[in-house]
């Protein structure tokens, strides 16, 4: 079965776009892993299946590298809104996802926001295997931890470019006091109004941008006393402006881009 895609990135989070909504096909696990591959697939750090859906615009999956499902994803949600958007020609557009709707909406400059919903901060909802302070936990670094629909533990530190990154990272996400893994962020706090963060991705790894980790890590920020309800969050791809409103659901803007379309043999892969 031949396939269109679309590759598109949020602040260089790059991800392979599917479209369900007119035929229906079947994406395994082993196929996403393959397509997802960056030397013999397409290469992204999320697929993206876009699934027909009622009383939305569209029902939005996730899938890791590694081929399992993630449960939010806030590039991802701003470049699927994109192409609805376009479609429509609306202002806002709602997307279904496993962990609750987002709203959408086109602001200027090319940019969208997205309503991320509420942040989870009990221990039952990040989720953690058993009760443990979520402002402070009983790890190396000492993080705090959030869910926005997905696990995020964040670790303040110093000096980001010194940040144990790439060895801290991949402990704490296997880590067994998260049974579902978890995305590690690691942050530096500029201002009241700006941090820097790298994000070790479950099942992803290092990325150039993590929107949902932005959110999480604004939240930890402000928790401890660090930051305002609103800051710019720099990551290695670019910049994202995040603010926690006071019915606590969480408010993202980011730039979206369209890297390239094409079409793929999807019997082909796994090679």
């Amino acid at each position: 079965m031949t396939i269109c895609f679309v590759k598109m990135h949020g602040c260089g989070n790059d991800f392979v776009i599917l479209d369900q909504r007119a035929h229906r096909f079947d994406v395994d696990p082993a196929q996403i892993a393959a397509l997802a591959d960056r030397h013999t697939g397409i290469g992204c750090d999320q697929l993206i299946v876009i699934q027909p859906t009622p009383s939305a615009d569209g029902f939005m999956r996730i899938y890791n590298q590694d081929g399992s499902e993630a449960g939010a994803c806030g590039n991802a949600a701003r470049c699927v809104a994109d192409i609805l958007l376009r479609e429509t020609s609306r202002s806002d557009a709602i997307i279904r996802t496993v962990s609750g709707d987002l709203t959408a909406t086109r602001r200027g400059d090319g940019l969208i926001q997205v309503d991320m919903g509420p942040v989870r901060l009990d221990w039952t909802d990040i989720p953690l295997a058993h009760p443990m302070d979520t402002l402070q936990l009983d790890l190396p670094g000492a993080p705090a931890a959030a869910s926005m629909g997905n696990p995020h533990a964040t670790v303040f530190v110093p000096d980001l470019d010194a940040a144990p990154v790439t060895t801290l990272g991949p402990k704490l996400e296997h880590d067994p006091i998260f049974p579902q893994r978890a995305n590690i962020g690691f942050a530096q706090v500029l201002d009241p109004e700006t941090i820097r963060l790298k994000v070790w991705e479950r099942g992803v790894g290092l990325t150039l941008a993590c929107g949902s980790g932005a959110c999480a890590t604004l939240v930890n920020a402000h928790r401890r006393g660090l930051t305002h309800r609103r800051a710019t969050v720099i990551l290695d791809g670019g910049a994202l402006d995040i603010e926690w409103r006071d019915d606590g659901n969480l408010l993202m803007t980011g730039p979206v881009a369209t890297s390239f379309r094409g079409q793929v043999a999807l019997g082909t892969y796994p090679p």
